[in-house]
């Protein structure tokens, strides 16, 4: 039987000795071996750092973001393999499909956001600059960059694909290597895409190893420019939290623990409602996907006293029709837990949930479901104690295993939920907006994701148990404390935050971003004649002036059909702030752009957006405008072959009076032409 490989400094590594067996969840035979004895995990980290940091340290978020499109793309074509092997740990074509398909949808969403939310340089320029003097030669801004370390996911069983994605994705955009330590039993998965992933030869070398099995002494290897993350066990988790390398070092340590969450069944989802029914269906759900081993399932129902029967009978009427077997024969909707000792160990939990709790549902059989298998019965509980029970808000069944409770009031609902002490995910099913702004303000500081159902958002709804790359997944307390995705902030979590202090014309220099007081760059040549590769970062353009007439704003008014008090009536605008008539806002941005445009053709191509537009003060009849135009930003836009080489250029944009007060300012984005 072959020995799960690891993939360390640039080749595969396969230990012969202390090797243990891994099974088949549903026939029980052997199907691989897994050890990493004789593994120098601290070589491998050193490999990262040097090899791959300083490859990936190299490119901006755009390239970075383009291999993780690509890498998605290799993958999602050889699906067929990876769901060939997802069947050995008992996995259904849909519990396959939302660990598989969802790994590679999150690698496509990342490169999605790497373009549109991040520079195409190798930092990341946090927030405006900051005045930090009088006459504002000294200022400050907030810079981002790679770590120079190398980022350890160590991963839970249940999800051997989905789970390495979703942390690889954000590490390697941020531009840090990863070391990815699945869960042994089922690393044979993981192990299957991570030879896909180095086969394509896109990732950097050095960018991506592989541990099949213990991490050995990896740990006392790590520095201060290293990243844990964590998803399994509260226990093994807080463990390797309080290592002394992670306190000394000051490590960045995200835990994602296994916690209790919770649905609630709404006061106004009465039986006859569509919440009603939807909550059945996704208690259920949330129940049998994945035989209910997933970190985000529903572990505790809390309904309605009033609703209670009718719930509980409703819950067993659609338990009753799955059936729990073998994948591959046909009508079985749940597949076995994915190794024989989770039964042992979802048996324990269930067997103490039963000192407080009365069992109302259990079963679900069928022939394929062997004994030779890891098949574990639905089971499901009601808890007649509520607020006073112990263990179901205490123990959590990694398993088809959930606790019903009835509440009295909202009020009882809320305490419920938050006797989880923590958890990654808490639903309702309400169609009342006042019971959801209140569970929702009760039931946040205990939860990290908060999802409210109703006959609305349903028919689209990703469900309850499904977090999603452009949101947080993670939770306080018993759930970890952490916070993995989250989109861009799921990035950030690898870049270390530095506070810049100096002259605007420095730190411009240093960000390669616009600082209002810099020195200005002028040219002979107007900045629309430029092509994108001969603009600088600084350039600016101060136009000639122009005087706002009443025929202006007249004549404004009836293109526009703007006739607002404050521009077209002499008596209502005196009585106003304004005290006389201004022009429209919209106007002055107009009068701008025939100020600073160029309007013969050349290299700028279209006009983009605008940005952060705010009116500072009302120009009157007889003001006279005119604007400082300045090159803020530039970034490369990648575009169709049959389309010019391009840019998009943001210019800062700030429109005076002949006092010298800003009157209007805001960013236009302009499309600029690259030489061929």
């Amino acid at each position: 039987m072959n020995t799960l490989a690891s993939y360390a400094c640039g080749n595969w590594y396969v230990a012969t000795e202390k090797v243990q067996p891994l099974y088949h969840a549903v026939t029980g035979a052997q199907v691989a071996a897994i050890s990493s004895e004789g593994l120098d995990v601290g070589s491998m980290m050193h490999y990262a750092r040097k090899t791959g940091g300083q490859s990936l340290r190299k490119l901006t978020f755009h390239d970075r973001a383009k291999l993780l499109k690509l890498l998605a793309q290799k993958l999602l074509s050889q699906k067929d393999e990876f769901y060939a092997i997802s069947a050995w740990s008992g996995a259904t074509k849909l519990d396959s499909w939302i660990d598989i398909e969802g790994g590679i949808g999150t690698l496509f969403v990342y490169a999605s956001k790497g373009k549109r939310e991040f520079p195409n340089e190798t930092f990341f320029v946090d927030g405006p600059p900051e005045n930090l003097s009088k006459n504002g030669t000294f200022i400050g801004r907030h810079i981002c960059v790679p770590l120079e370390g190398v980022a350890i996911h160590i991963n839970a069983f249940n999800f051997p694909v989905w789970g390495m994605l979703e942390k690889l994705a954000p590490s390697f955009l941020a531009g840090v290597p990863c070391i990815i330590k699945p869960a042994s039993n089922t690393a044979y998965l993981t192990e299957a895409v991570v030879k896909a992933i180095i086969a394509s030869r896109i990732l950097p070398e050095g960018a991506l190893q592989l541990v099949c099995g213990s991490l050995n002494e990896g740990f006392s290897n790590l520095t201060c420019q290293d990243v844990v993350t964590f998803t399994g066990s509260a226990t093994t988790g807080r463990m390797l939290k309080s290592r002394q390398e992670v306190t000394d070092n000051s490590v960045r340590f995200t835990m994602e623990a296994d916690s209790l969450n919770c649905s609630i069944l709404a006061p106004d989802a009465v039986p006859e409602s569509e919440e009603f029914k939807l909550f059945i269906k996704e208690v259920a759900r949330e129940m049998t996907v994945k035989a209910g081993q997933k970190c985000t399932a529903i572990r505790r129902t809390i309904v309605p006293d009033s609703m209670l029967d009718d719930v509980l009978n409703a819950l067993k009427k659609r338990l009753a029709g799955v059936v729990v077997g073998d994948p591959a024969s046909e009508g079985v909707t749940m597949g076995p837990l994915a190794a024989k000792s989770q039964v042992l160990e979802v048996g324990r939990c269930v067997k103490a949930l039963s000192q407080e709790a009365e069992l109302v549902f259990s079963g679900g059989f069928s022939a394929s479901a062997s004994d030779a298998g890891a098949f574990q019965a639905i089971t499901l509980l009601h808890s007649k104690a509520g607020l006073t029970a112990k263990a179901p808000h205490d123990i959590e069944a990694f398993g088809p295993v959930n606790t019903v409770f009835g509440y009295k009031n909202l009020a009882d609902a809320i305490e419920l939920a938050r006797l989880g002490k923590g958890s990654l995910v808490g639903s309702l099913f309400t169609h009342d907006n006042t019971t959801a702004r209140t569970v929702a303000m009760g039931i946040a500081p205990y939860h990290g994701r908060f999802l409210i159902v109703n006959r609305e958002c349903a028919a689209e709804s990703t469900g309850h148990g499904s977090p999603m790359p452009h949101l947080i997944h993670g939770g306080p307390g018993r759930a970890g404390g952490g916070e993995e995705m989250g989109g861009a902030r799921g990035v950030m979590h690898y870049l270390q935050r530095a506070a810049l202090q100096g002259s605007p014309t420095t730190l411009q220099a240093v960000t390669n971003q616009f600082s209002k007081g810099a020195e200005a760059i002028t040219t002979a040549v107007h900045p629309f004649r430029k092509f994108f590769e001969e603009l600088q970062i600084g350039e600016q353009l101060l136009t000639h002036r122009r005087t706002i007439t009443e025929s202006d704003i007249v004549n404004f008014a009836g293109i526009s059909g703007d006739f607002f008090y404050a521009h077209m009536d002499d008596i209502a605008a005196k009585e106003s702030l304004f005290q006389k008539r201004v022009a429209h806002g919209y106007f002055i941005i107009s009068a701008a752009a025939g100020l600073f445009v160029d309007p013969a053709p050349g290299p700028v191509l279209a006009n983009y957006g605008l940005e952060g537009l705010r009116f500072i003060r009302p120009v009157y009849i007889g003001d006279t405008i005119r604007v400082r135009l300045t090159c803020k930003q530039k970034t490369i836009k990648d575009v169709p072959e049959d389309q010019p080489r391009q840019g998009v250029v943001a210019w800062d944009v700030e429109v005076e009076n002949q006092a010298q007060e800003l009157v209007a300012t805001y960013t236009v984005l302009t499309l600029v032409r690259r030489k061929d």
